[in-house]
C-alpha cells in the first residue's frame, strides 16, 4: 500500500523538463513572500481607518492595473520573448512593495496599488508562455499545476508568517513581500541565464500571420465565464478575510492559517489528483464541477455556525473548487493557441482575472455596505451557478464542433 502510495506521487511528478522545474523554483519563492495581498483589505480597514468602500476601491484599482499589466505583457512577451519581462516585473515590483508600504494617504495608495499591479501581473503572461515553452502536449497540464504547486505553496508559507507579521506589524508584510520578489529575479537569472534561454526561444518569422486572440468567438465565451469564476473567487481571499474577522470575531493568525490551509492541501493533492483526471474526460466538465464547489462554499457561510470546525469546511470546498477548476483552464487556453500568438492568450486570459479583481472588492465591498455579508455570499452562489450553465453550454457547443 505504501509502496503504491508513493508511486502515484513519483508518476504525477515525473516527466516534466528541468527548466519547467527551475520556473517552479522561481515562482515559490516569489509566492513565499505573498503577503500584502491577503491582508492588505484588513491592513487598510483597521491600520489605515479607511472605510470597507475605499479598502474595496484600492483592491479594485489593483486589479485595473492588472488588467493593464497583463494586456501590455502579452503584447510584449510575444514581441520581444518571455525572459526579459520575466525578470524586469519581478524587480520592478519589488521596488514598489516597499514604496507602497510608506504609503498612508487613499491617494497616495491607490496610486501606488495602480502602479504595483501594473508591474506585477505584467510578469503572468510571459510567465504563462514559459511555461508552455518548456511543456509537452502530454504534460502540459502538469507542468501548469507543478507552477500552480509553487504558487500555493509559497501562499502557505507566505500567508501563514503573513498573519504572524501582521499581528506584530503591517509595515513587515511590505518589506518580505518586496524582499522575495527581488530574490526570485536573482535566482531567475542564476538558474536560467539568458544567453542560454534567448537561444531557445523561437522568433516569429517573416511572413507568418497569427490568429489574433480577440477574434476567437470561442474564446472570447471562455474568457467571459473566466472572469466570472474569478470575481466569485477573489471573495474567498479578499471579502472572506474581512468576514472571519467583523462577523465571525477570528484573530489575523488563525485567518492566515485558513488561507495557509489553502495552499498546503493544493500542494499534497492537485498534482495527483490532475494526473490521475487529465486526458479521461473533456476538460470543461471538471470545470463546471469545481464551479459548482465553489458555489456550496459560498452557501455554507450563510447557514453554519461561527468555528473553527465551519471555517476549515468551507476552505476544503473553496479548495477542490479551485484545484478542479484551474488547471483544466489553463489547458484550455494553451490548446487554442500556437507559439506565435501564445503570449496574447495568456494575456487575455490574464486579463479576465484582473477584471475580476477590479469587480470582486469593489461590488463586495458595496454589496456588504447595503446588504450585509448573507447578501454577498448569495450573490456569488448564484453567480457561481451561472458561471456553470455558462461552461456547459461552451462544453456541449466544442463536443459536438
Amino acid at each position: 500500500m505504501l509502496t503504491s502510495f508513493f508511486q502515484l506521487y513519483k508518476q504525477a511528478y515525473s516527466g516534466l523538463s528541468r527548466n519547467s522545474w527551475y520556473l517552479c523554483i522561481v515562482m515559490l519563492i516569489n509566492r513565499s513572500g505573498t503577503m500584502v495581498v491577503p491582508f492588505m483589505s484588513i491592513y487598510c480597514i483597521k491600520q489605515l481607518h479607511f472605510s470597507i468602500v475605499e479598502a474595496g476601491t484600492i483592491m479594485s484599482l489593483f486589479g485595473v492595473g492588472s488588467i493593464s499589466g497583463a494586456f501590455v505583457g502579452g503584447k510584449l512577451t510575444d514581441k520581444f520573448g518571455f525572459y526579459d519581462l520575466q525578470v524586469g516585473a519581478l524587480l520592478s515590483g519589488g521596488i514598489l512593495f516597499l514604496i507602497l508600504g510608506y504609503q498612508h494617504t487613499f491617494l497616495s495608495v491607490s496610486i501606488g496599488t495602480f502602479v504595483l499591479s501594473f508591474c506585477n501581473e505584467s510578469f503572468r503572461p510571459a510567465n504563462s508562455t514559459a511555461i508552455a515553452h518548456y511543456s509537452t502536449p502530454e504534460n502540459k497540464t502538469r507542468s501548469y499545476s507543478l507552477n500552480r504547486l509553487a504558487v500555493n505553496l509559497g501562499w502557505a508559507v507566505g500567508a501563514g508568517f503573513g498573519g504572524l507579521l501582521a499581528s506584530i506589524n503591517y509595515h513587515l508584510l511590505f518589506w518580505v513581500d518586496g524582499v522575495t520578489n527581488i530574490m526570485a529575479a536573482l535566482f531567475l537569472l542564476r538558474l536560467m541565464p539568458r544567453a542560454s534561454v534567448i537561444n531557445t526561444i523561437k522568433k516569429i518569422e517573416e511572413g507568418i500571420v497569427s490568429t489574433s486572440a480577440y477574434k476567437d468567438r470561442i474564446y472570447l465565451a471562455f474568457i467571459l465565464l473566466s472572469a466570472l469564476f474569478g470575481i466569485c473567487f477573489f471573495q474567498f481571499f479578499i471579502m472572506e478575510p474581512v468576514f472571519y474577522k467583523i462577523q465571525w470575531h477570528f484573530s489575523e493568525r488563525f485567518i492566515g492559517f485558513l488561507m495557509a490551509l489553502n495552499g498546503i492541501l493544493i500542494g499534497i493533492v492537485e498534482m495527483v489528483l490532475i494526473h490521475n483526471l487529465e486526458g479521461k474526460r473533456n476538460g470543461l466538465t471538471y470545470i463546471i464541477t469545481g464551479v459548482l464547489m465553489g458555489a456550496a462554499g459560498f452557501v455554507l457561510l450563510v447557514f453554519l455556525p461561527a468555528g473553527t470546525a465551519a471555517a476549515i469546511l468551507i476552505v476544503l470546498l473553496m479548495t477542490f473548487s479551485e484545484m478542479l477548476a484551474m488547471p483544466f483552464m489553463n489547458t484550455f487556453w494553451i490548446s487554442r493557441s500556437t507559439e506565435y500568438n501564445r503570449g496574447e492568450y495568456a494575456a487575455l486570459y490574464t486579463m479576465s482575472w484582473s477584471a475580476a479583481q477590479v469587480i470582486a472588492p469593489l461590488t463586495g465591498g458595496l454589496i456588504i455596505a447595503f446588504g450585509g455579508f448573507s447578501l454577498l455570499w448569495w450573490a456569488l452562489c448564484g453567480l457561481s451557478v451561472v458561471a456553470a450553465g455558462g461552461y456547459y453550454l461552451l462544453y456541449r457547443f466544442v463536443k459536438t464542433g
